[in-house]
């Protein structure tokens, strides 16, 4: 495994520990910080997004999203190839990352009877079930998220800062655009755990949305998409 592989998959398995780690801890019953609100979760994924792109971003690029994988193919700054190989880790490193969750809050999980809180904590879902719509959150979403990484460039900044401006970016998409659909904005971030969420053995667990679960994938790809189509127009 070369190095950016290897950072692309430990970098994601951190990210969505972190993340589905809050939401975990605010959905569950029983945890310190049940019921702590939507507020808490988008911090937690924005600083998620922060640790683990400061961890991996000296072995990779740090991507942690095929969305912007994608989007740096499309520009032709990393080959297809290695297109492929960065979506592989992310995936794999995403269902690690939230079968540790599992693992940590597995006493929780045990005593939830809410099989919607549950798969919450694995991967994202609608408030109001809308396909159309809900896949124009995607877009959205995904699209500023693209677009704001992209425009970062155009700034010298101090090593390390863009980093930051990003963990910004996410938290900001989050309270802003999130409460739509739940701002996967990450197809691996979402379909690797929804994968886990079929596969472990849970009390009391219900579906895992197969019906839904294309529009955090196709969503994010089309935002990242039109995201360097409207770069290239700068």
């Amino acid at each position: 495994m070369t190095n950016d592989i290897f950072g692309e998959f430990l970098g994601t398995a951190i990210l969505v520990l972190l993340g589905n780690g809050v939401v975990a801890g605010v959905v569950l019953p029983k945890t310190k910080n049940n019921n702590a609100g939507w507020i808490v979760i988008t911090a937690g994924w924005a600083f998620a997004v922060l640790i683990a792109a400061y961890i991996s971003g000296n072995m990779s690029p740090a991507h942690l999203n095929p969305a912007v994988s994608f989007a740096f193919a499309l520009k032709g700054d990393i080959s297809w190839a290695t297109f492929g190989g960065y979506v592989i880790a992310q995936m794999l490193g995403a269902m690690l990352g939230t079968t540790l969750v599992w693992i940590m809050h597995k006493p929780h999980y045990d005593v939830c009877e809410d099989k919607a809180g549950i798969l919450a904590t694995f991967s994202t879902g609608p408030a109001i079930r809308n396909s159309a719509t809900n896949l124009i959150s995607e877009i959205l979403g995904t699209f500023v998220l693209v677009l704001g990484i992209l425009s970062f460039g155009f700034y010298d900044m101090p090593g390390g800062l863009g980093i930051i401006c990003v963990a910004f970016l996410v938290w900001g998409i989050g309270l802003s655009l999130g409460g739509t659909s739940g701002y996967a904005i990450n197809p691996a971030r979402d379909l690797g755990p929804r994968i886990m969420h079929a596969i472990l053995p849970m009390k009391n667990k219900g579906d895992s949305d197969w019906g839904y679960s294309w529009i955090p994938v196709v969503g994010p790809m089309l935002g990242a998409a039109l995201a360097v189509l409207i770069f290239g127009m700068f």
